[in-house]
């Protein structure tokens, strides 16, 4: 199930595609870069990483009121508390929570992917795993001030990193393990243990291969592209998910190859 419209400067069919990810452009969200220009004028004259991490976080929570609730409602307060940190904190404990489905919902939104998964297979517009996104997805998003726009500048801050750290490379090589291997659609069997699978519109992958396998007993290895790296566990200083070698990508349609376990 796809989306029609995205805010990205490519269409969602596009960058879903196989084709996208072996001829990767860079993604951008309408109208962020141009908004945020301080920021990033900003950040080009910072040397150090750790440092432009922390200019980011100070200026969303300038920007966003995060840190500052006195005076405000209860409910105003919750909304203010529930930044971008506790959506990816959400999904790091449960893809399938409601943090997950507002983070899937800012996929579909923003790059026009639509989940395929979210609590069991989403087959349709009418298929109670769809109805079941669509309330956390709603749930979630009353929780918080702005959520999309922080989630928008968390991408375009991801980019930047990515492009500023990685040069030219428009690739890189993560693994992402899975128990159930059959909940992703088989698009082309293309070689033993090589197949093109569409994977949900956000999905967790890892840059050690040894990790991979906490994870599921079939592991996958998959170059993605940097454009659809979404967040990465270095990405701020002291994140939530610091150590676990975690990258959320966005999905659609991907080579995997399977590895062999050694063990």
């Amino acid at each position: 199930m796809k989306s029609v419209f995205n805010l990205c400067n490519l269409p969602p069919w596009v960058i879903a595609s196989r084709h996208f990810n072996e001829h990767p452009q860079a993604l951008f969200i309408q109208g962020v870069r141009e908004a945020n220009r301080f920021l990033f004028n900003k950040l080009d004259s910072i040397a150090e990483q750790e440092q432009r991490g922390q200019v980011f976080s100070d200026y969303l929570s300038v920007k966003f009121s995060l840190h500052h609730d006195q005076g405000q409602t209860v409910t105003a307060r919750k909304s203010l508390r529930n930044s971008y940190l506790r959506f990816l904190k959400g999904w790091m404990m449960d893809s399938n929570s409601v943090e997950g489905a507002v983070l899937k919902g800012w996929v579909e939104s923003r790059i026009g992917i639509a989940p395929t998964f979210h609590n069991g297979r989403i087959t349709g517009s009418d298929s109670e795993a769809h109805y079941r996104y669509v309330v956390d997805r709603t749930r979630g998003s009353k929780r918080t001030n702005a959520i999309n726009a922080q989630l928008d500048l968390v991408y375009e801050y991801c980019q930047y990193e990515l492009r500023r750290e990685s040069g030219e490379q428009p690739y890189v090589t993560l693994y992402r393990g899975t128990y159930d291997a059959a909940e992703h659609d088989l698009l082309e069997q293309v070689g033993k243990r090589e197949q093109i699978v569409r994977l949900n519109n956000l999905a967790s992958f890892t840059d050690q291969e040894e990790r991979a396998w906490e994870f599921g007993s079939t592991v996958w290895e998959a170059r993605v592209p940097l454009a659809k790296i979404f967040f990465f566990d270095q990405l701020l200083p002291g994140s939530i998910l610091k150590g676990e070698g975690e990258y959320l990508v966005i999905g659609g349609e991907y080579c995997v190859r399977r590895i062999m376990c050694t063990v």
